[in-house]
């Protein structure tokens, strides 16, 4: 009996305890199942809130990026700005296949109007489930209406904004172009690359609520961000001029046979670039067919050489300036210098005897300006060479700028480069430095910084004025006065006769430089650069003018291609802006030459010889046994 009550307690506590467990078990789930439904809460409203959110808000709200048009680029003209780089809608042609009839048809008229490869159309067209091929970008007039009239199903037109340059080759290398970098369209070389970020703008975008078409709900809101569109840039380059003389650069090219040639016109009294031409040059509107990409580089500011005798000019101004000459200083030329075992002699060859300063220019004697340099001295010259800016960056608005090299003058004791120097040898000078720094002879002694950009106009109405910059005196009004009148007397008596313009006191230098090896010492030989630099009227000048004319061929001198040249230039120039005439046009000696047209006259001369680094014996022993000689 008691056994029995026994083992009926045993399976009640065995039924309670099995009850319990259930219990206990659904409540442990109910728990974790509320557990987890709370913690996929807490995700989704609070620890990822932002993201669903987000998420949400694309499936009916939409985001457009609003770009920026991209500024332009005008020339000076007398009336309105002359646009070179503006914004302009091309057609593109593309495909909808899944729309099209009859492909071969198609591609058959579309081959024949786009000049595509029909294997290529086919590729793209045959499959009547794409809904989208571009078939060819900036169409041209002709294509586009061919498009139209053909008529064929599936092929559709649709405007893009391109970079298009109106003037072609005009300033190619000052003004660049747009091209892209693999993901972007930005500026490519000149004033694009330059002022990028000037002319590209700021894009703007519109955030608004659609429906399920992607169609703006009126009742809700529309964030708008305008885009600030580019800056337009007005270049110091007047349209006519730049024109006129990449027309004589070409002439004079095509004359001598010319590798390259190189011209810079500048106001000297506010540094600002009438015209920066350079020869050959590309067309930035086919930019990707030029073969040799060197031809976008500015040569003007990338390409520096060994200018020659332009560069005794700046040797009898510091020679001035010092208080060590004057015009009528006196020395004796023997024909010869001989330092560090060089025999550094004239380009005539011959010795002059009893030579004035003036007549030193005229004549382009390489002992005459040796002869300053040794009175100033090495340190004095060297501090007034980097006084007329040479050995540093101008800071023109123009990409690729290089200082040249005057690494030469750094040692005073290393006396035959301050010698060499002193013509034009040896050292490193741009075009635009040379323009730059006979643009502070012309202007009373103030060297002033070049500027090729005018004006800035944003899209909102500001303006942007750029103003002239004054970089520093270089030497006295009066030794500039003195110089300008030698240079006068070099065109009229001496190198220059080429580069007169009757009526009118044209003042300047001739230079015939050899031409540095690249990577190795010494000279090409049988090349040279000719080049002629001066400025007009002497007395108050208007126009600076630089000719750089590189590797001409049959002729030996600069007076005869690079002087001409000068001179056509500058009686356009002087023309051109009606600058009244300060002389009898009679007296000039190239009046019955612009009564017709210039001749240029060969004058017979040695081979330039080049700088020997094998020693050989001399007649005269105390001579050196090296020779140097250099230009007219």
């Amino acid at each position: 009996m008691n056994n029995a009550k026994v083992i009926q307690h045993r399976n009640s506590n065995h039924k309670t305890s099995e009850k319990n467990w259930r219990i206990n078990g659904l409540v442990f789930f109910i728990l974790f199942f509320a557990a987890a439904i709370l913690g996929k809460l807490y995700i989704l409203q609070v620890a990822r809130h932002s993201v669903y959110v987000a998420i949400a808000e694309n499936q009916h709200n939409s985001k457009t990026k609003l770009q920026a048009m991209r500024g332009e680029i005008f020339l000076q003209d007398e009336n309105q700005p002359y646009p070179v780089a503006v914004n302009r809608e091309l057609q593109m042609a593309y495909a909808v296949p899944r729309e099209m009839k009859e492909l071969e048809s198609a591609v058959e008229n579309l081959s024949a109007i786009l000049s595509l490869d029909k294997n290529m159309l086919r590729d793209k067209l045959d499959n009547p489930e794409d809904m989208f091929e571009i078939l060819k970008h900036k169409l041209s007039e002709d294509e586009v209406q061919k498009i139209r009239d053909a008529k064929i199903s599936g092929i559709y037109l649709i405007g893009e904004n391109f970079r298009y340059y109106p003037a072609g080759e005009l300033a190619a290398q000052t003004v660049g172009f747009v091209g892209s970098n693999g993901e972007l369209q930005k500026g490519m070389y000149g004033l694009e690359a330059s002022f990028q970020d000037r002319l590209e703008g700021i894009s703007g975008s519109r955030s608004q609520e659609g429906d399920a078409r992607g169609r703006w709900i009126p009742v809700s809101d529309r964030e708008v961000q305008e885009a600030q569109n580019g800056g337009d840039l007005i270049l110091t380059i007047n349209h006519t001029v730049q024109f006129e003389v990449e027309k004589i650069l070409k002439e004079t090219m095509e004359k001598f046979s010319a590798d390259k040639a190189t011209a810079v016109v500048m106001d000297p009294k506010t540094g600002k670039i009438l015209a920066l031409a350079n020869q050959p040059s590309f067309n930035p509107n086919d930019f990707s067919s030029t073969e040799d990409i060197s031809r976008f580089i500015n040569p003007a500011v990338s390409e520096p050489y060994e200018s020659g005798s332009v560069f005794k000019a700046f040797t009898e101004a510091i020679g001035i300036d010092d208080g060590k000459i004057n015009a009528d200083t006196t020395y004796v030329d023997t024909g010869v210098v001989v330092e560090a075992g060089y025999s550094i002699r004239n380009s005539d060859l011959k010795a002059n005897g009893v030579q004035t300063m003036t007549e030193v220019l005229e004549k382009s004697l390489n002992t005459g300006v040796i002869y300053i340099e040794k009175l100033v001295g090495n340190k004095n010259f060297a501090d007034y060479v980097e006084r007329f800016g040479f050995g540093q960056k101008t800071g023109i608005e123009l990409p690729g700028e290089v200082p040249g090299n005057t690494r030469n003058l750094l040692n005073p004791k290393t006396t035959i480069n301050f010698f060499t120097a002193s013509f034009g040898q040896g050292i490193s000078v741009t075009p635009i430095q040379l323009a730059a720094a006979f643009g502070a002879l012309a202007n009373k002694g103030t060297l002033m910084k070049p500027q090729i950009v005018d004006e800035i106009r944003y899209s909102d109405g500001r303006s942007e004025k750029i103003q002239p910059k004054e970089v520093r005196q270089v030497v006295t009004e009066n030794s500039a006065e003195q110089v300008s009148k030698m240079l006068r007397s070099v065109v009229v008596n001496g190198h220059g006769k080429q580069a007169d313009v009757p009526g009118y006191l044209v003042g300047g230098k001739t230079g015939t430089a050899q031409v540095a090896k690249s990577g190795s010492k010494g000279y090409e030989e049988g090349m040279n650069i000719g080049s002629f630099a001066g400025y007009a009227p002497t007395n108050d000048a208007r126009f600076v003018v630089l000719v750089k004319i590189v590797n001409p061929k049959g002729v030996q001198w600069a007076e005869t291609s690079a002087a001409p040249a000068f001179g056509k230039i500058m009686k356009f120039l002087l023309e051109y802006y009606k600058v009244k005439p300060t002389e009898d046009p009679t007296t000039s000696s190239m009046y019955k030459t612009y009564q017709t047209e210039i001749k240029p006259v060969e004058v017979a001369a040695p081979p330039i010889p080049e700088t020997n680094d094998k020693k050989k014996k001399s007649d005269n022993k105390k001579d050196s046994d090296k020779v140097i000689t250099s230009t007219d």
